[in-house]
């Protein structure tokens, strides 16, 4: 290795550059379609219902508030203004307000309009106010109940980049500067990419400084020499480098989980530099040469440090079993970025710290003497209270099993939405306000040779209308029916109780026909083409993903007592519902990657140990900490949703290194001849402070994910940091007991 330093060195410098070019090229995206479950059948159902129709998300909706009330001749003209110009923004097909609608209007002479706001007369605002808001058509749609607040709907194209999202934001936050408008509050898929990229982007540089900040901290602890901290933190730094240049280089694309990836690159680098520093400085120590140090060192600690990195990759790769996309892609990454701080250490690492002797790497002293105390301690309290570390791990598995079944999958969008920021706000306001975010379609296929515009198909559609603008949390319900009301209200001199559809075939005939002449209308965006399908539109509240599939159970039931099955068939579809059903694809792919994970870590375990035993006693101290995490998702009602679920894999990835550095150095003082005790003895005193070490490190590296705005970030941190303290308790107790109780000398 000593002869190969340099070039080494020269080499990592050279990737370093290039990593800094290609950190430039790192794109970051955010869209609800990345967490599609891919291969489901509601999925291929739902693009092929938008074929049909449109996408369910291609708006952006802006409220403008006026708190003592929106009919304001001031008000309502800005706001008219404004609804015209923005159709001129950049990827609006149109606008709509309330002030650009209008009233059909039948007269002896031929059909006119009204406005449904006299928008130039004050004299009329009482009355268009009252009527307005008896109007379903337009209440929680472009106005709220209490009147102060009215919504001007963009339509937008339909799968829009990030770049179209961010040039349509910049045009209309402009738009809305140029007008004195008291409050204003925005939704939408534009205003979505933009906001949550951003707060990736601050995610990712936040987690990064201060996990970097904390490292230098405990660096400068351990160490306390200017070139140990140095060549850890360069170590550390250069793993980190390395791995984003590798995404930018790649093409990878960062999403909402990434704010992960600085942490788990610092911490995972940060273990393998303390395990090989703290072996070669002990070498050395013992009076080796630093040639023969680096060797040993890279002997004992890089092929334990290696079988580490492998069962944390495996356990990263364990998330590729997940359908969603973002899930399998932070696995992958996760994974190769494990891969790239083991290369950086074992390399860079021990190419460095060639160069120097033990008093320039670390200053020894009481710090030492205090590691060496507690390690004694903990070994004699597991020789002499073995019976309360079994009940005690007895009675945690009992607890736990407990909190596992209260885990729940209530997903809600609401719950990871960043904390302090206007989009939050406004996703408040328009759940609070108007008719939430959430898009709830049902399809309707006509049955042999009925069309969706029959009037005997729309008294059907009508029902099931009825009965959901009965549910409380439904809004913005809408469809084909909407049309024939209107005309029949228009027939009946616009009375607000004449918003119904004709009382009879007859009359429906005659409005159809007068609807067919009106090309205005639209039509297609309601049925299709051969008007064999038609669609209902609606808003559910972000009540949770549970609650949501229980209201379709209900619904779908009510649907088959009520509907005529030989007129339509109805099936629930939409953005949300397709998003909603992650919950029940994350519960079957954690088990199964772990599962697998656990299949893959015994399999390389048997590789290194070659002992059925051996294998027994590094699995089982490792499910603890998933136990432990599962019940606090029960006991703390954490949902189990796309982000959180990648906890289980961390965790795993991760507890199960200390086991393999314990009980790897455990196997090479057996084979040099030591009895078990002894072997045990020497295990703690040698590598328990480098496990201890390597936990603190992690314990608030992740910790560090509590000042998060991301409120999955924070879960994630604050369960990372709980089970990986029980992981390490776990070896340090459970593991000599296990190896007791399992492994026994020969006789003489």
């Amino acid at each position: 290795m000593i002869r190969f330093r340099v070039p080494i060195l020269v080499a990592f410098a050279i990737l370093a550059v290039a990593s800094g070019y290609f950190v430039t090229q790192l794109k970051f995206a955010f869209d609800f379609e990345q967490f599609f479950p891919e291969g489901d059948e509601d999925l291929a159902f739902f693009r092929d219902f938008i074929d049909n129709f449109e996408a369910d998300d291609n708006f952006m909706i802006v409220a403008l508030v006026r708190p003592e009330g929106v009919f304001d001749s001031t008000f309502l003209e800005e706001v008219h203004d404004f609804s015209l110009r923005a159709r001129e923004l950049p990827h609006v097909l149109e606008s709509q307000s309330l002030t650009k609608f209008s009233y059909p209007l039948k007269t002896p002479f031929a059909v006119t309009s009204i406005p449904v706001i006299h928008r130039l007369d004050p004299t009329r605002y009482a009355a268009d106010r009252e009527r307005v808001l008896h109007d379903p058509r337009f209440v929680n749609n472009f106005i709220n109940e209490k009147g102060t607040a009215l919504t001007v709907y963009l339509k937008t194209g339909s799968s829009m980049t990030l770049d179209d999202s961010r040039e349509h934001m910049r045009a209309l936050q402009a738009l809305v500067k140029e007008y004195d408008f008291p409050n204003v509050h925005m939704l939408g898929r534009p205003y979505f990419q933009q906001e949550l990229v951003q707060m990736q982007k601050r995610e990712i540089t936040f987690s990064a400084l201060v996990s970097g900040l904390l490292v230098s901290l405990i660096m400068f602890l351990i160490f306390r020499r200017g070139w140990g901290i140095v060549v850890s933190l360069v170590s550390i730094a250069l793993g980190l480098l390395l791995f984003m240049g590798f995404l930018g280089a790649t093409g990878r694309e960062l999403n909402a989980i990434s704010a992960l990836y600085p942490v788990l690159m610092i911490i995972v680098g940060t273990s393998d530099v303390i395990h090989i520093m703290s072996k070669y400085i002990d070498e050395l120590r013992k009076g080796k040469s630093r040639e023969e140090a680096i060797r040993i060192s890279i002997k004992e600690i890089g092929m334990a440090t290696l079988l580490t990195s492998l069962t944390t990759a495996v356990g990263f790769a364990t998330l590729l079993s997940s359908r969603v996309v973002p899930i399998r892609d932070f696995g992958i990454n996760a994974a190769a970025g494990v891969v790239i701080a083991y290369l950086t250490v074992l390399l860079f690492t021990t190419a460095a710290l060639s160069f120097f002797q033990t008093d320039q790497i670390i200053k020894l002293g009481r710090g030492q003497a205090f590691w060496e105390r507690l390690l004694e301690r903990i070994y004699q309290f597991t020789l002499r209270r073995s019976r309360a570390i079994t009940i005690g791990s007895l009675a945690l598995v009992v607890v736990c099993a407990w909190g596992i079944s209260l885990i729940t999958t209530n997903y809600s969008i609401l719950n990871n939405m960043p904390r302090g920021e206007q989009i939050t706000e406004d996703f408040h306001f328009f759940e609070e306000e108007l008719t939430g975010f959430r898009p709830l379609e049902f399809a309707i296929y006509t049955q042999g040779e009925h069309r969706a515009t029959d009037y005997d198909v729309l008294q059907q559609i009508e029902k099931i209308e009825e009965y959901l603008q009965k549910i409380p949390y439904v809004k913005a319900i809408g469809s084909i029916t909407a049309v024939y009301k209107s005309l029949n209200q228009m027939h009946a001199n616009n009375r607000a109780d004449a918003y119904v559809l004709p009382e009879t075939e007859a009359e429906y005939n005659r409005y159809k026909r007068l609807a067919d002449q009106v090309p205005m209308l639209q039509l297609s965006v309601l049925v299709n083409e051969d008007q064999d399908m038609a669609r209902i539109t609606s808003r559910v509240f972000d009540i949770g993903a549970d609650s949501i599939k229980a209201f379709g159970i209900r619904t779908d039931n009510w649907i088959a007592s009520n509907i005529d099955s030989s007129l339509i068939q109805v099936k629930q579809t939409g953005t949300g519902l397709i998003i909603d059903k992650n919950a029940a694809y994350i519960r079957s792919s954690l088990l199964t990657g772990l599962a697998f994970a656990v299949l893959i870590v015994s399999f390389l375990m048997a590789l290194l140990f070659r002992n059925g035993t051996m294998l027994f006693i590094s699995i089982v101290p490792n499910l603890l900490p998933l136990l432990l995490a599962g019940a606090l998702l029960g006991y703390l009602g954490i949902e189990l949703e796309a982000g959180v679920s990648i906890v289980f894999a961390v965790i795993f990835g991760i507890a199960v290194d200390d086991s393999i550095h314990f009980l790897s150095k455990f196997k090479l003082a057996r084979m040099q001849g030591l009895k078990v005790e002894a072997a045990i003895h020497l295990t703690f005193r040698e590598t328990g402070k480098a496990i201890l070490l390597t936990t603190i490190i992690l314990f608030f590296g992740f910790l560090v994910m509590l000042f998060s705005i991301h409120p999955p970030s924070v879960t994630i941190g604050l369960l990372i940091s709980l089970t990986l303290v029980s992981a390490v308790i776990a070896d340090l107790l459970l593991l000599p007991l296990l190896i007791r109780w399992l492994i026994k000398d020969k006789a003489d």
